[in-house]
């Protein structure tokens, strides 16, 4: 039993599938960055971002839906955040009893907070895109092309491979589970035992998946010594940046370039 991690939106044809990885790991780091950049409460600011961003996942033939799922991965990670709302000071906006405490949100604060919010939301659908549009080796070589240290590719590349050796451990581990595991083939007959039983089951799972990984890992790696492995992956060199995606390198900059003043400007 194997595991295919090909994704087949990589497969697509679409004009993002065929630019340059650099042009495309240049113009999402400097997307993300743009969007960190714009100050506060520039609500026409975020909307020109979102319409540059959801162009792009039109033309990328991904599916508009396909990324704002996937987007939602964000969320977590503004919850964070969402503690601005009662720490700013500012024009008070509701006062909260909780217990013995009494909390007030300010309007500045939850500015803030939706401020972080929609761009966390943005900033991931630009790296959804960059990741679903460019196969991982590819990205690896632009990203040292682009001139990133070369050991923080090798940490990035290295992760991105011994991520599929944790989920084959995994595999393997549930195939025992259920090659050990007795099922009663009477309809509504109940199998398995308490919850409690099943919680100690799977953290003693965790520990051994955690375990058979780190051996594993250590004997890839062994083996990628003896085979010379000095911290770098060698793959063929990309060809030259063609004229045209070196204009889309060059309008994409100017465009973000032209976000970021005009922000400024709706800022004063």
């Amino acid at each position: 039993m194997h595991i295919h991690f090909l994704d087949p939106y990589l497969e697509r044809q679409s004009p993002l599938h065929r630019l340059d990885p650099r042009v495309k790991l240049v113009l999402t780091l400097a997307f993300i960055l743009t969007t960190t950049l714009v100050p506060a409460g520039v609500w026409p600011a975020y909307i020109l971002l979102l319409a540059l961003v959801l162009s792009v996942e039109i033309l990328s033939e991904l599916g508009v839906g396909y990324v704002l799922k996937r987007s939602l991965l964000a969320l977590p990670f503004v919850l964070a955040a969402f503690p601005l709302v009662f720490t700013m000071e500012g024009a008070p906006l509701l006062k909260v009893a909780i217990f013995s405490w009494r909390l007030t949100a300010s309007i500045e604060g939850l500015e803030r907070f939706a401020s972080i919010a929609v761009k966390s939301w943005i900033s991931v659908q630009a790296a959804i895109l960059l990741a679903s549009s460019t196969p991982f080796p590819e990205l690896l070589v632009a990203m040292r092309l682009v001139r990133i240290p070369r050991l923080l590719v090798a940490i990035f590349g290295l992760m991105w491979r011994y991520l599929f050796v944790l989920a084959d451990e995994a595999l393997r581990l549930m195939r025992a589970r259920l090659a050990r595991s007795s099922a009663s083939g009477l309809p509504g007959a109940k199998t398995g035992r308490s919850v409690l039983f099943r919680a100690r089951v799977t953290g003693g799972m965790a520990g051994n998946l955690f375990l058979r990984a780190f051996e594993r890992s250590d004997r890839i790696y062994m083996a990628m010594l003896s085979r010379g492995y000095d911290g770098e992956v060698r793959s063929l060199p990309l060809a030259n940046i063609r004229p045209v995606h070196g204009w889309v390198l060059a309008i994409g900059l100017g465009t973000l370039a032209a976000i970021l003043g005009l922000s400024y400007l709706f800022s004063l």
